[in-house]
This record gives structure tokens, C-alpha cells and sequence, in this order.
């Protein structure tokens, strides 16, 4: 009796690349407090303007038109325009360099916002208190934030679609609450892009008041380059 032959082996698996890192949730989560550190900055810091909650800015934009005090038109059309500029600039880059790859184009997008906001960082402690750093500083960190928009917007994650307004995350907390049709979608995800966003601009807050702007600037910038280099394509 012959012994058949061995069966070769077949192909080995290769891992698939989007899956190597951390999960797009607890990123996009990380983010929000991102965003907190960013508007603290902006809206304490800056002449009372967001750049990472552009709805804020627009209905700041109408307040200085109506001439309220305190409130600068200058300062809301120049981080309207540069958020504007830094989606442009994320819609062009994911499409060109990120097609079919959310891995891809996430690490793209938070190195681009690392850089960005680590140059805002290195202006605030180089040249602090003068007009010209704040409207370097407004310019910078809302290019970075609608860089950072305008890819993420892409994920199509549920209830983290953005993570600089949590609104609608809030809606669907409300509505959908036992008070609500007590579906509970998604209630714990949810809660905590909302708790995000509140510790970050509690943090920004913080340390704007006791240490100035660079050193929450430095922070955020770190965190979106740790991110970076972190980031998987998964959900």
C-alpha cells in the first residue's frame, strides 16, 4: 500500500492592513476631546471664536454684525474661511490619497493636524499675547479642524459622523432615552463622545487660565499625532 502524498500547504492568510490599530470609535472619541482642547483655546484665548465648532462661529459671526460687544467679525470670517480651506484641503487628499482605505486616510488627515497644530503651538509660546499670533493661531487650528472634519465626515461612523459638534449625538441621546421611543441606540457611544467633548473643553479651559495657550496646544497636538500613527480603518 503507497502513502499519498502530502497535501501542500495552502495559501497563508495575509492580514488585512485596515485592521492593524486602534478602532476608528475610540480615535474619533480621542478626537472630540480634541476638539474641546482646541475650542477652549479658540473661544477663551482667541477674541471669543470657535475653530473646531464652526456653528459657533457662525452665529458669533451675526452677533458682531449686530455690533454686540466683545465680538469680532474679522476674527469669525477668518476661522470660517480657513475651516473652509482646511475641508477643501481633507476632501482633495482623501480622495487622491486615500481612496478605499479609511486607515489611510485618517493617518493622513491627523498628521496633517498634528503638524498644523504643533506649528500653532510653537507660535503661542514663541510670540505670546500679540494680534499677530492670535490671528495665526485662529488661521492654523481652523484649517487643521476642517482638515480633520472633512475626513472624518467620510467614516460614516454612527453618532461620531463629527467630532466637533455633538448636537445631533445629543438629539439621539434625548429621542431615543426611555423618555423617548426607549430604543436606546448606541446610548453608552453616545454619552461618551458628549462627556468628551465637555472634559476636553474642561481641561482646555484649565490650562488656558492657569498656563497660557501653548502648553493645551502642544497637548492636542500630541494626542492627534499619537492618534496618528495609532489609527486602524476599523469601526
Amino acid at each position: 500500500m503507497t502513502t499519498p502524498p502530502p497535501t501542500s500547504p495552502g495559501p497563508v492568510p495575509v492580514p488585512d492592513p485596515e485592521t492593524r490599530g486602534l478602532r476608528l470609535v475610540a480615535v474619533l472619541l480621542a478626537l472630540t476631546v480634541v476638539s474641546g482642547l482646541i475650542d477652549a483655546v479658540s473661544f477663551l484665548g482667541l477674541g471669543r471664536v470657535f475653530t473646531a465648532n464652526v456653528t459657533g462661529s457662525v452665529v458669533i459671526l451675526g452677533f458682531a454684525a449686530a455690533g454686540v460687544p466683545g465680538f469680532s467679525v474679522r476674527h469669525a470670517v477668518m476661522s470660517l474661511v480657513c475651516f473652509l480651506l482646511g475641508a477643501v484641503t481633507g476632501g482633495r487628499v482623501t480622495g487622491r490619497y486615500g481612496r478605499g482605505s479609511r486607515r489611510r486616510s485618517a493617518r493622513l488627515a491627523l498628521a496633517g493636524e498634528a503638524a498644523l497644530v504643533g506649528v500653532a503651538a510653537a507660535v503661542a509660546f514663541a510670540r505670546p499675547d500679540t494680534a499677530g499670533t492670535r490671528d495665526a493661531l485662529i488661521g492654523l487650528t481652523a484649517f487643521a479642524m476642517g482638515l480633520r472634519t472633512a475626513t472624518v465626515r467620510k467614516f460614516r461612523v454612527p453618532d461620531l459622523t463629527t467630532t466637533t459638534v455633538v448636537t445631533m449625538t445629543l438629539t439621539g441621546l434625548a429621542s431615543e432615552s426611555r423618555l423617548g421611543d426607549a430604543t436606546h441606540h448606541r446610548t453608552l457611544r453616545r454619552a461618551a463622545s458628549v462627556l468628551a467633548m465637555a472634559g476636553g473643553a474642561c481641561l482646555g479651559a484649565w490650562l488656558v487660565l492657569h498656563h497660557g495657550l501653548g502648553i493645551p496646544l502642544l497637548l492636542a497636538a500630541l494626542a492627534s499625532g499619537a492618534l496618528a500613527m495609532a489609527a486602524s480603518g476599523r469601526e
